[in-house]
This record gives structure tokens, sequence and C-alpha cells, in this order.
């Protein structure tokens, strides 16, 4: 049996469900849209046969709540059998289904002289279509029970219009129930997947090449490695995947099995794709889950991330939601239909089809600050709507379900395939009905879809950089008057003490010699309250180590260079911090204690004892001379690194909750806590002058001078804010996962992120950059965040959104550090399995793996000064990473 090709199509008016037969005359052109006969385009008269006019595109969009602006019908067709089920195929601009059940149908989307090409050749039902890679020719392979035909699409439409019949190749025949088509990327192998198997075809020979088994279920989707074309890599009803490789000689009729997956879902897996730039497989399943894996070398195809599309469209609802109502009313233009309520979302979302979506000229444009590679996006067609997802940071850009898009005739769909077009702004879908005949061809605007749903003006204006001066009304105001009349307090005190020395009388009631005409005493002994200090007392000097610069083109710090034990007995280390000159090097432990090394961790560390709990954070000050802590005792201590000595204890008579969170804020001016849900503003004075017996008197003070509660009174989890230069902002998360920014010179909130994380945040870092190295501006308003079992987001205050989300690093139990280096091209984070993982910022998967702990490694800290990198561990370890080079 010679296949050939015929010269209709069933088309139906969606008002009546009629079939007519039109045919398809020279001037039926892109935009063609079948509406109602009373509209004037579709139409039949007595005696008269059907004709095709043109009509208006936009006539059929739809002006349902905003999506009628972004979604457009370009063709309904009815088919005489259904085609549920099946493998349909897009291109840039092609999109082929089956019609009549064993018919192939070639629709061009962007040249309007081409003419809709209906190509015949099977007897059972066509149950898979697939494009070639090659733009010319371009091949368009068709599947049935009978039949597996390779067609030329350039040679077909030529023949057709010659009047002569259109022929394909037979590349092998009586496969079986064929459920997925691939071919190579170029196109010189075919991957047919029948049943249990997937058959290797090559289409020069048309011979079959290798026979792949091993599922023990139906294979349902395959795809070709991009990077290594002789591997391929198959999902099946049995949930697993299994990654392939097959002779470049084809001398062999069967493969050998790589990798095998373990049962990954309970549902059957339907869908696969793989995206070459970030080297990730991306497959979905029948419950509405995506499982994302790495194929990056060494990563051993470990699983990124599992996404919930149900509970992903939920979040993002309520995400857009809560952006709708913080804009003015003339503003709240977006799609809201389906958004108002979250539980109309389908309890179930099939994946039923994974393709690439090109949004390079929306996303730079609105954030594109990192430097990294393009953010990768992909459409995911499921029976209730489409979904656009971000493969950076594994949110959702856009959701339209069919629902909402009234004009369209098809509202759950039994198959779908989508593909972009070429400049990103808009992408084809093809789909056909859950329950009927009918096949539509939509057209979405997805850049203007995306920016609708987005909302406008996210960021407000926010910098970590001030754009504007200290407003008069600000608690970060300096008073120059106040400060005036409160300076000569001690000049007078300290002229008194100089005429006292003087005479050998005084006329006031204390008493400072013994007796008359003596000379001052000198002190002949000073006591000593703590002997554990270090024996270097000098004060840590910046200017020494001005002139040196961070080299920027090292590597990072990835070898280990060595490693101390911090105290005897299992005593764990919750945190660790760099000065900002890089000579020293705090610690805060769960025995109370704090103990600040040098950076080479050589010699003996001054030890800070006081606190009557475990220490859970520490913080230098800007010119390294003091050392904050705060303790699970609720209070917070000022330290002075000579000596060990403390300086200042603040408790309950200041702040009524505990001190959970502290810092060192606007160069050294204000001490910055959280107490409870509200955040603190502590001017401090530390008295630095003590002699004599009341040496051991605390004169140092501070007092409360803001405060501002969170929004809802959420409990602050964490803080953080810029000390090295001078900065409005405070960045705050909450027990409820809300992200929340303060502007302390407008005394406000200024942005919150609902949300933030699955679990509450247990740290948040800014990109802060030191001394030694110079970062571009926009690079400031980078910070990122981590919660238990909810793995660390990347975020940018200008566009208030994820941009980048790095999974991988086991931490389920135990709340593990983060930090960034000083260039800001890697986050180094601790994790659970006794290694320390650094990101790239412009990967989401990790870039090292660095082994040498033997416990839970809790912090990490970069050197500001050098390619170091501390870490601490569970088990009371410091060790000590430097770069190879």
């Amino acid at each position: 049996m010679v296949p050939s090709a015929g010269a209709g199509l069933a088309i139906t008016d969606p008002s009546t469900d009629r079939l007519w037969e039109v045919l398809f005359c020279p001037f039926a052109s892109r935009g063609t849209t079948v509406r109602s006969s009373e509209q004037g385009v579709l139409s039949r008269k007595r005696g008269r046969e059907p004709r095709l006019e043109m009509g208006d595109p936009q006539g059929n969009l739809c002006t349902d709540a905003g999506v009628g602006d972004l979604v457009t019908e370009k063709c309904l067709v009815a088919s005489k059998g259904p085609a549920r089920r099946v493998q349909l195929a897009c291109s840039g601009q092609y999109c082929a289904f089956p019609l009549d059940g064993n018919a192939l149908c070639v629709w061009n989307t962007d040249d309007p002289s081409y003419q809709p090409l209906t190509l015949r050749g099977h007897h059972e039902p066509i149950t898979a279509v697939a494009f070639g890679n090659a733009v010319s020719p371009l091949l368009v392979c068709s599947a049935s029970r009978d039949y597996v035909i390779m067609w030329t699409l350039d040679e077909c439409r030529q023949k057709a219009l010659q009047g002569l019949t259109p022929r394909g190749v037979v590349m092998g025949t009586l496969l079986g129930k064929v459920l997925c088509l691939r071919l190579s990327p170029d196109d010189r192998a075919v991957a047919v997947c029948a049943g249990k198997k997937i058959f290797m075809l090559d289409t020069e020979s048309q011979s079959t090449r290798a026979e792949l088994e091993g599922h023990r279920g139906a294979v349902t989707a395959a795809e070709f490695c991009l990077w290594q074309t002789h591997l391929i890599i198959s999902v099946s009803e049995d949930r697993s995947f299994k990654k392939r490789v097959f002779p470049k000689v084809w001398d062999h009729h069967m493969g050998s099995l790589i990798y095998n997956s373990s049962v990954l879902t309970a549902s059957p897996l339907l869908s696969l794709l793989i995206d070459a730039e970030s080297r990730q497989l991306v497959t979905g399943c029948a419950n509405g889950q995506l499982w994302i894996f790495s194929l990056v070398e060494g990563h051993h195809y470990r699983c990124v991330t599992r996404v919930d599309l149900k509970k992903k469209s939920e979040s993002f609802f309520r995400r857009v939601e809560s952006r709708l109502c913080s804009l003015p009313e003339e503003g709240q233009r977006v799609c809201t239909d389906g958004l108002e309520k979250g539980e109309e979302v389908e309890a179930s979302l099939p994946v039923l089809g994974l393709g690439p979506c090109d949004l390079s000229l929306v996303l730079p444009a609105e954030c594109g600050c990192l430097p990294s590679e393009n953010t990768t996006c992909l459409w995911i067609g499921s029976s209730a709507g489409l979904f656009i997802f971000n493969l950076a940071n594994f949110e959702l850009e856009a959701v339209l379900h069919y629902k909402d898009f009234r004009s369209s005739s098809i509202q759950v769909a039994g198959s779908c395939a989508v593909m972009s077009k070429v400049g990103g702004e808009k992408a084809v879908c093809l789909l056909t009905s859950l329950c009927g005949c009918k096949i539509a061809l939509l057209e979405i605007y997805a850049a203007a879809l995306v920016r609708s749903q987005r909302g406008h003006n996210a960021g407000r204006d926010l910098s970590v950089l001030p754009r504007a001066h200290v407003l008069s009304t600000s608690p970060l105001y300096f008073r120059p008057a106040e400060e005036n009349r409160t300076q000569p307090a001690p000049q007078r005190q300290s002229a008194m003490r100089s005429t006292i020395k003087d005479q050998p009388l005084v006329f006031h009631s204390k008493v400072r010699s013994s007796g008359y005409a003596s000379t001052p005493h000198i002190t002949l002994f000073s006591p000593k309250t703590n002997t554990r200090s270090s024996g270097d007392r000098s004060l840590p000097r910046r200017d020494c180590h001005r002139g040196k610069e961070y080299p920027l083109e090292s590597s990072p710090p990835t070898k280990v260079h060595k490693q101390r034990v911090i105290a005897h007995g299992p005593v764990a280390v919750s945190c660790v911090q760099y000065s900002g000159d890089g000579r020293w090097l705090a610690c805060g432990l769960a025995n109370h204690l704090s103990l600040v090394f040098r950076a080479d961790l050589t010699g003996t560390p001054a030890v800070f004892s006081g606190h009557d709990g475990a220490v859970s954070t520490v913080c230098w000050s800007h010119d390294g001379r003091w050392l904050l802590s705060t303790s699970r005792d609720g209070t917070l201590r000022l330290w002075s690194l000579r000596g060990a000595e403390l300086a200042l204890c603040v408790g309950k008579d200041v702040f009524s909750k505990p001190a959970r969170s502290a810092q060192f804020y606007y160069i050294d001016t204000f001490i910055l806590l959280s107490s409870g849900p509200e955040l603190q503003l502590l001017k401090y004075h530390v008295a630095t002058c003590r002699d004599g017996i009341q040496r051991y008197k605390q004169k140092s003070r501070c007092k409360g001078v803001f405060r501002l509660p969170t929004t809802g009174m959420t409990e602050i989890t964490s803080l953080s804010a810029v000390n090295d230069f001078y900065s409005y902002l405070v960045l705050t998360a909450g027990r409820n996962r809300t992200l929340e920014v303060f502007d302390l010179n407008a005394g406000c909130s200024a942005a919150t992120i609902i949300e933030a994380h699955s679990r509450p945040v247990h740290q948040i870092c800014q990109n802060k950059g030191s001394s030694f190295m110079t970062q571009q501006h926009q690079f400031y308003n980078l910070f990122a965040t981590t919660a238990t079992g909810d793995g660390i987001k990347l975020w940018d205050l200008r566009t208030l959104r994820c941009e980048r989300c790095f999974e991988g690093h086991p931490n389920h139990g135990y709340p593990c550090g983060i930090a960034f280096s000083p260039c800001g091209r890697y986050v180094a984070s601790g994790a659970e399995d006794r290694h320390v993982y650094m990101y790239d910022v412009g990967s989401s998967t990790f870039s090292h793996r660095l082994a040498g702990h033997t416990d839970t490694v809790t912090g990490v800290a970069f050197s500001p000064s050098a390619p170091q990198l501390a870490t601490v561990s569970l088990d009371g370890k410091l060790q000590l990473l430097v770069a190879d080079n």
C-alpha cells in the first residue's frame, strides 16, 4: 500500500457542530477564523456549496476578563473520530495532528499562502506525530499500528500543488500501538515507542537499528540528549525513567542500559523534556507533578526538585491577588478570572505535554542583573490549562485556564502540544478535546500574558543603595543640635579632674586623694577577670590591609587547608562570621561561649563568656573593635575585642521579648534587633574609660529610638541589613513564611512577599560585597533566603520576585547557614550530609560539593579579603578551605 495525500479538511461551525467539507482554495490565509453562520464567516446557502470566507482574526478574540486580548482561536477542526491521548506536534511554523483517524493534517501557522495539507496512507488511527529538527528539508513522521511513515513536507506540498498524490516513506510496519515518536537531532534516526519497547529506526536505510527493552510498562515518551546524541532517555507507565546508549555504528540490535531510576510516583509518567542549557530532565506525570533531575556529569541523575502543579497554581493565584490588592484601582487590569478562589483549581492536572518557552525578551528586561545564563522556561500543557514554568526558580510565570477563555471551543483537553514562535512574543497551542472530536489551534501572546499576571511596578524603586537624602523625620536622622548639647559634659568632667590633680585642696564631697599636697596615685595593680583571653590584644587595624584587593579571577575555595576542633566533647557551633578586614573569625557555640580566631586559625582563640544559653548569632562592627552576640537566654551582649571584655549587656529591661537576631547598622551608629514581632533600633554608647574600683561598673548604655511591628504582628525569625555603607532598607522574615522590606528612612514597611518559602525562613543573607571588592550597583539588590526543607532562593529587591532557586543540598531537619562570596558569584550552604555545597548564581545546580566534615555543616562564611571559606559543624569542628590555585 502506498501512502497518499488528500486535499480536504473537515471544519466545524462551533455554534452548531455541523460538519462541512471545505476545499483549500488559494486565497485562504493565516488568521482565518471559524464562527457561526450568523456572523457571516462560514455560511451555507441553499443549493450552493459551502465556501470559506476571510474574517477578521480579532473577531474571535475572547473579551472575558482580559484573557481575550491574549488568546486567539485560529482554527477549529472537527474530526470523524476522537483524537484524545495522541501525540500532537508543533514546530516554530507548523503544526500537525491526526484527522478523521487515519489522516495526517499539517497546518502552517505563519505563511498565509500555505494551504492545510492532508496526508493519507495509514489504515489504522494515527496515534503519534513528530516533526524533524532540521529546517530544510522539514520532516514529519506519523505512526499507527500498521505503519510508521516519514513525510518530506516540501515535496508533499509541491506534489499536491501539481495535482499529484504525495507519497511518504514507510519506516516500519506492525510495530504495535505507538505512543511517542522522536527524531534524533540530526534526523538520521527515529525513536518509536511501541508497547514496552523503543525501536530505533534508520531514516536513510529504513531499517531497525536497535530494540531497547527494559521497561515494565508502555513507554510514553522519549527524548534524545542534545549534547550526547547517542544517548536517549525514556519514561514509561511503570513510573520510572531509563537512560540508554545505543551504538553509533549500528551493528547490534540491542542497546545497553546506563541508568535505571526507581519508581518515582504512584501515577504514570506521561511527558518528557530535556533542557540543554541547564542540563536538566523534566518529566510530568498523570497526577500533576513535575520531577526535575540533573544531567550534569557527576551529579548521578539526582532529583533536583519535585513540583506539584495544583499547589503551585494556588500559590501563584494568591501572589497575583496580593499584587492586585496593592495596586491602585485604575491599575488592576490583570485577568482575575479564576484568581479569586484558589479552590477552583482542578483536582487533577495531568501533564499532557512539555515544550520550550522563550521569554528572553520579557524576563531580562525586568530583572536581568544576574551574570548568568539565560532564564529557561517551559510550557506545561494539561487537561485544564497552560502553564509557563521557570526552571531557574521553579515557579510559575503565568497560568491560563481553558475555562477562562470562554470563546474557546475546548474546555477540557485530551491532548496538548505547545511551542513558542521565534522571538518568544507568541506561541501556538494545539488541543484536542477529551470528550469529543474537536481539534483547536490557539495563538497565545505569551509575553503579554506574563506581563499581565506579574503586576506593575513590583519593586517600587527599592534599592539597597540610597537614592535620596535622609528625611528630617527619619529615625536615622542625626540631630546636630542635640549632639552639640551633650558633648560639653565629658569635657567639663575631664577639666575638673585636671584641676583636682593640680590643687592640694578640694571643695566637694568626693575626695580622690589620701592627703593634701600629695601627687596623684599611680596604679600598681589592675585585677584581671578573664585569663583565657588571647595573647594578642592589639586592636584590629583595617588600614594596614586597605591596599589589598580581592582576587576576582581566582577560583572558589574548594581545597581543605586546615581543621580545628573547637571544643572537647560534642559541642555544636551554631554560627560563624569574619570581621570586615578579614583578620578575625568569630564563632558562636552551644556551650554559651563565643570564640574569636585568627583568620589562619593559628594561635589560641579569645574566649567570650557570659551568656546563659547557646549563642545564636555573632556580628562584627564595621571598625572591627566590637563583637555583638545574641543567645537563647534572650540577652544581647557587646564585647570589646581588646581583652575580650564585656562592654554592654542588654536584657528584658530594654525589650519585652527575647532578642532573636541582632547586628550593627548604619555604619555602627545603631544596633538593629528583632524582638518578637517588632523591629527595634537601639542607640548605644560604649564607655571606654574606666579607672580604679569602678573599672567593673558598667557605664555603657543604650536606649531604644525606634520600633516597628511587622505586618500581621508575626514573629521575626531572621533579619538582615547592610552595615558597610549607609542603607535605609532592612529585610525581615516572619514566622508566617512572609518576607517584609522596611524603609527606615520613611519609617514604614515598603514591601511584602507572601509565601516566600514553604516553611519559615531561618536566615536572610544579602550580597554585601566587601571593602576589598567592588561590585556593580545592581548586584547589591540581590539577597538569598533559606528555609529548612525548601532549599535556597535568590531574590531581587527591584522586582520582589525569586530569580533563582538552589536545590540539591539535603537540609530537612537542622537549619544550615548560607553565605555570599565577596565577588557575588557564589552562594555556599551547609548541609546535613556533612558536605558544603557551592552554587554559582548563574545556575540552579551546585558547582562544587565539598567534603571534610564528620557531621552536619551548620554555618559557612567567606573571607572578605581572600578566597577562603570557613565552615563549622554540629560536632564542634572548624574547617578552612582555600582556592585550589
